[in-house]
């Protein structure tokens, strides 16, 4: 098998014009997918933009794999509207739709070469023998693979089949390319490398991409857009800066990162230069203020901080210092350290409530402390890094 640390990386350059296709958006209307009485998915409405890089985001089972098949005419649609650009696709067949699928498992066929997996494609299309080879030599130069185009899929590293399944997919010229899990058989640090070199495709093509993840690292570094699902519904559309920043549910706050949540009940909201200054009183610890919209006083909702805005001291330094009025303070006890390379995780539990927390330092940072397991500390939050979660 080949050395994965001898595999060239994909050059940027332009895409000859035998490769390009028109990017299309995609847009879904409404759109459920029904196992008798189980709705898989449920009333989506979802835009995508052409020639943007999407990632469906959740966790397994919750419906993002059948809205992407659904697309691709993979899945029957039990109610509501698919199009690709203009185009209601609904009653298309799969081959019809001029899309393309890269299935998690690559899906080679293991007695083809390389030129043969990628040519097998344009030959079902019925495509001439000589436009068959420059779009095949084209794509193989494109993905790096030239020189393997002769080997059989066994022979070649995990990185290199995906990128012999991504040259199959592309040299077709889909109007957009979906991605199943296309990262998750591949070790860290190839997985990461590849999502670079998956982007970097992306752009040179100007091609639609939308990919099926629950890895949140993956939707942050490759999308455009990210649609967070859970139980076959869209729970947030956003950026990843948005989705990160500002989760809008309990939900989204708890799978997209190192959020610590505060459950309570709205006792007020006040209008204030960024949003609404909202005070939610946390049952067993007391009043806690975020930032958010449209908040009703007396409803359940919740806040949330992440486990890198907080700021950690001792008891004796907090003595010397007074909370801001628009800041937060709980005193917590420090039950493990856990080093993990450049961030160190500290988890503790509220003295009040009983609640565990998790704070995140730089390791640098950390190392200049001296906390310790079982000792008592202060967190302290600022109210605009709160995020108030309307459900």
């Amino acid at each position: 098998m080949q050395d994965v640390k001898t595999e060239s990386a994909i050059a940027l350059q332009a895409v000859p014009e035998g490769l390009q296709a028109e990017a299309k958006g995609v847009s879904l209307r409404d759109v459920t997918k029904r196992y008798g009485s189980f709705a898989a998915v449920q009333n989506i409405t979802l835009d995508i933009q052409a020639g943007s890089y999407t990632c469906l985001l959740g966790p397994s089972g919750c419906g993002k794999t059948t809205t992407m098949r659904m697309i691709a005419g993979h899945e029957d649609i039990s109610a509501g509207d698919v199009y690709i650009g203009d185009t209601r696709v609904n009653d298309l067949p799969a081959t019809q739709r001029n899309t393309a699928m890269m299935f998690q498992s690559y899906a080679l066929f293991p007695h083809k070469t390389v030129w043969d997996n990628i040519d097998f494609g344009l030959k079902m299309r019925g495509l001439r023998i000589d436009e068959r080879r420059r779009r095949v030599g084209e794509i193989l130069e494109i993905v790096g693979l030239t020189q393997f185009s002769d080997r059989k899929p066994g022979q070649l590293s995990g990185g290199q089949q995906q990128r012999v399944a991504l040259a199959r997919a592309l040299v077709t010229r889909p109007q957009v390319l979906m991605l199943d899990e296309p990262l998750s058989a591949l070790d860290e640090s190839l997985r990461v490398k590849t999502r670079g070199e998956l982007r970097k495709l992306q752009r040179q093509f100007g091609m639609t991409f939308l990919q099926v993840t629950h890895n949140q690292d993956e939707a942050y570094s490759l999308s455009d857009q990210i649609v967070v699902m859970d139980h076959g519904r869209v729970d947030q559309v956003g950026t990843p800066v948005e989705i990160f920043s500002r989760p809008l549910s309990k939900f989204v706050a708890s799978f997209t990162g190192d959020n610590n949540i505060f459950p309570g009940t709205i006792t007020s909201a006040v209008q204030d230069t960024q949003g609404q200054l909202i005070q939610l009183d946390v049952p067993n610890l007391g009043t806690l203020l975020c930032q958010g919209d449209y908040a009703q006083v007396g409803t359940e909702a919740a806040c949330c901080i992440r486990a890198d805005l907080m700021q950690i001291t001792s008891l004796a330094e907090a003595e010397q210092s007074v909370a801001g009025p628009v800041n937060n303070r709980v005193t917590a006890r420090i039950t493990a350290i856990e080093f993990t390379g450049y961030v160190t995780r500290v988890s503790l539990v509220l003295e009040r409530g009983g609640m565990e927390v998790l704070y995140k330092a730089r390791t640098p940072d950390w190392l200049t402390t001296s906390f310790t397991e079982g000792q008592v500390v202060v967190l302290d939050w600022a109210a605009a890094d709160c995020v108030f979660l309307p459900h």
